[in-house]
């Protein structure tokens, strides 16, 4: 195949670029509905019950450096900043949203 000026334009590299692009994409779509799931309803303001605690959620950081700073883990694709309400402290973690979290006060 031909462009316009006449000189040869390699069609399979184009196309493979193409397939590598959209593979990446889906790939970081379905990381970040992972992230997403593992978050679950988690937000600023909520309280919630993880089984061994009343805590309320701060902050939830999803930029990948930052979280991988605070929880100290090269893994780590969030971090949630919480208050243990009855002790009053605050603390990072890493946990994913289990089918024991309840969530006792939601925000809009």
């Amino acid at each position: 195949m031909k462009n316009r000026s006449g000189h040869p334009v390699d069609v399979q590299h184009s196309t493979a670029t193409q397939q590598s692009t959209n593979a990446q994409s889906q790939s970081d779509e379905a990381l970040r509905r992972v992230t997403a799931q593992q978050i679950g309803p988690r937000q600023p303001g909520v309280v919630y019950y993880d089984g061994d605690r009343i805590v309320q959620v701060q902050s939830v950081i999803t930029d990948l450096t930052e979280a991988r700073r605070v929880l100290r883990r090269n893994a780590a694709r969030f971090a949630i900043l919480i208050r243990d309400l009855h002790a009053g402290t605050d603390r990072y973690t890493g946990a994913v949203w289990t089918g024991s979290d309840r969530v006792l006060k939601a925000v809009a």
